[in-house]
């Protein structure tokens, strides 16, 4: 007498089988924040690509698609997160062509300017000596503390990054960087 395999029941592994858990089928790739996934290009309207043929480098609405292969080069500025070179700018968003992007910088830094407590202490105590003691309330002390907001944009692709300040000089530094990305994009 032969015995018929029979399948097992739903959610059970065939002992005899390898073990391997039932898995759920796997969700189309939906298109990103970014756009579409590297290498994902719609078809041609009514069709496949035919075999040989490559997808265009064009958008949704007729935009230029950063190309991936893109040749490589030295870094010529880094901002954040965001390294420019002469080709493509590099994020962690994924690569884009330098010619065509759009920079933007907004300063989100803020200097508060204080008396600091030893020049207090030291007015106090020269205060009861002489009158001169005053002039140590004259002393101020500058504190500079946020960011910088860099923004890179190319077609519908946009990536945004905050640089941390802690003095004025950073500041016109991360926008002097801001500035250079500019030209090159040019």
């Amino acid at each position: 007498m032969t015995e018929t395999p029979q399948s097992p029941a739903p959610g059970q592994n065939n002992p005899g089988a390898d073990s391997a858990p039932n898995l759920p089928a796997q969700p189309q790739q939906q298109p990103g924040p970014y756009g579409p996934p590297p290498g994902a290009f719609p078809p041609p309207v009514g069709g496949q690509f035919h075999q040989g043929q490559q997808p265009p480098h064009q958008g949704q609405y007729g935009q230029q698609l950063p190309a991936q292969n893109l040749p490589t080069g030295p870094v010529l500025v880094t901002i954040g997160d965001i390294s420019v070179e002469q080709q493509r700018i590099v994020t962690p968003a994924g690569v884009m062509p330098t010619h065509g992007a759009n920079w933007s910088a907004m300063d989100m830094s803020r200097t508060e300017e204080k008396i600091p407590a030893w020049a207090i202490v030291l007015a106090i105590i020269f205060f009861l000596l002489c009158l001169l003691g005053l002039l140590f309330l004259l002393v101020k002390e500058r504190k500079t503390t946020g960011f910088v907001q860099v923004t890179v944009q190319y077609g519908n692709r946009t990536h945004n990054t905050h640089v941390g300040v802690s003095s004025p000089d950073q500041v016109a530094d991360v926008l002097a960087r801001v500035n250079y990305a500019r030209t090159l994009c040019v």
